[in-house]
């Protein structure tokens, strides 16, 4: 008798556990899961102009996003909302000029309410004007590169090996020595179709700090003008612009999309993302420790909007780098705060996202006007200290490889001088100086098994000269 009394206090004690645990989850999870939903089919459907049908199937189609979200279009007010069974519902709003925001912290009525002052947008037509600044190609192929190898390279990653694990590579642009020789889409899919760019927008953020430098209005070597930091007995006060491009702070931030995480609840419940990563305290001593995170990069779009402030800061973006490229259908999206999102949230054609590599492959100058400093790019390229395998500059991944032995590196095919803007999901943006190449590769591959390393060395073995 006795014995059954333990056997049933243990059993209940373990449906307590594991209800515990499931409640903790739902209560973490749950409003991930809508948030995510919502905010990536407003962008999708109001800012990519995407059929909301293949949106579910595809950029929802996967995990417990597909499992237990349910996303709401509204096509009257611009908005989605995302629920898990009736719960945890979140809601993200379309604004023409500044793309979808999930809204967290709050009210809806006080979001609509926000004015800030956008860039207008060129009055021209691209087609009637040459590339880079136009879309209008001449009818050439450079002698130095094999045809026929390149465009076998291409439409390998544009196969499914296996359908039930697609790659879904949706768009590849080549451009060689600032030429566009190369391009192809899938299907629905085409060079006015804005693509996602998730982390790529880290390396965008990383070229307006450097249009600030170049302007005298910030010094990266400088404590960073960081609010919460200014006391100088704060710990954090030591922490340069610097050891934020280059993934180096030391706060305590944790980035693992799969669990609730320091990452995702910026990203998906903060109104402030750069506030939220400043107020985190200090892990490592600064510039002591590599660490990828997207906090980093909030931390320094919020410091460029308050060096420019709401006067100009909405339009900085665009009016000093975007169409000073050609980049007409480049969108930044903001958080609640109005700070741009520069961890993840801008989208682009891609002949967009090859003219903003095509920037840093020309050493900062475009269309005969200098962007970037000669140095900045430089700096950009030149591994963090704190990087063991020497695989980060400011903002960008690097392809150096470690000190004792360049081998080993993330891209053994490629060269070692190559750098690239690198997304979730498969987005790539390289430049390859050495090449004199830039090659953008923009899809959906939400399983592990697109072989980057493959390509790129394909691309790279097609250069015959």
């Amino acid at each position: 008798m006795q014995k059954k009394k333990i056997i049933k206090r243990v059993i209940l004690m373990l449906v307590l556990v594991v209800l515990g645990y499931g409640v903790n989850y739902c209560r973490k999870s749950f409003p991930i899961i809508s948030g995510y939903g919502a905010k990536n089919m407003c962008s999708a459907v109001f800012v990519a102009h995407r059929n909301e049908k293949e949106v579910r199937e595809q950029e929802l189609g996967f995990g417990m996003i597909k499992l237990l979200g349910k996303y709401e279009v509204n096509y009257t007010d611009s908005s989605v909302t995302g629920s898990v069974f009736g719960f945890a519902k979140c809601k993200a709003i379309y604004r023409k000029g500044l793309g979808a925001t999930l809204i967290g912290e709050m009210p809806e009525e006080e979001l609509r309410k926000q004015h800030f002052i956008l860039a207008q947008v060129p009055n021209i037509n691209p087609d009637t004007i040459d590339w880079p600044m136009g879309d209008r190609l001449k009818d050439s192929f450079p002698t130095q590169v094999n045809k026929a190898k390149l465009q076998e390279a291409i439409n390998n990653i544009f196969k499914e090996a296996d359908t039930t694990k697609p790659i879904r590579t949706r768009a590849v642009i080549v451009l060689y020595d600032g030429k566009l020789i190369a391009e192809q889409y899938a299907q629905g899919f085409t060079k006015n179709t804005k693509l996602l760019g998730w982390s790529m927008t880290k390396s965008v953020t990383s070229a307006l700090m450097g249009v600030l430098v170049r302007d005298g209005k910030l010094n990266i070597n400088n404590p960073a003008p960081v609010p919460e930091w200014h006391d100088v007995q704060d710990p954090r006060h030591i922490i340069t612009l610097k050891n934020l491009l280059q993934q180096s702070s030391g706060l305590d931030f944790e980035e693992n999309y799969a669990k609730s995480c320091d990452a995702t609840i910026m990203l998906f419940k903060k109104a402030d993302m750069g506030a939220y990563t400043a107020s985190r305290p200090l892990k490592y001593k600064p510039d002591s420790v590599f660490y990828y995170s997207s906090g980093n990069s909030n931390i320094l779009s919020r410091v460029i909007r308050q060096t420019v402030g709401d006067n100009g800061y909405h339009k900085l973006a665009y009016d000093s780098l975007f169409y000073k490229l050609g980049m007409y259908s480049a969108v930044l999206e903001p958080d609640e705060s109005g700070t741009f999102v520069g961890s993840s949230y801008m989208y682009a054609t891609a002949r967009d996202w090859a003219r903003f590599g095509l920037l840093y492959l020309n050493k900062g100058m475009y269309n005969n006007q200098r962007i970037l400093t000669e140095d900045w790019v430089e700096q950009s390229v030149i591994p963090a200290k704190a990087s063991e395998k020497r695989e980060y500059g400011f903002q960008f991944w690097l392809n150096a490889g470690e000190k004792n032995d360049v081998t080993k590196r993330e891209y053994p095919s490629a060269p070692t001088d190559t750098y690239y803007a690198d997304g979730y999901e498969g987005q790539r943006v390289f430049v390859i100086p050495s090449k004199k190449l830039v090659v953008v590769r923009l899809g959906l591959t939400q399983h592990k098994n697109f072989n980057s390393d493959a390509f790129i060395g394909a691309v790279v073995n097609a250069v015959e000269k």
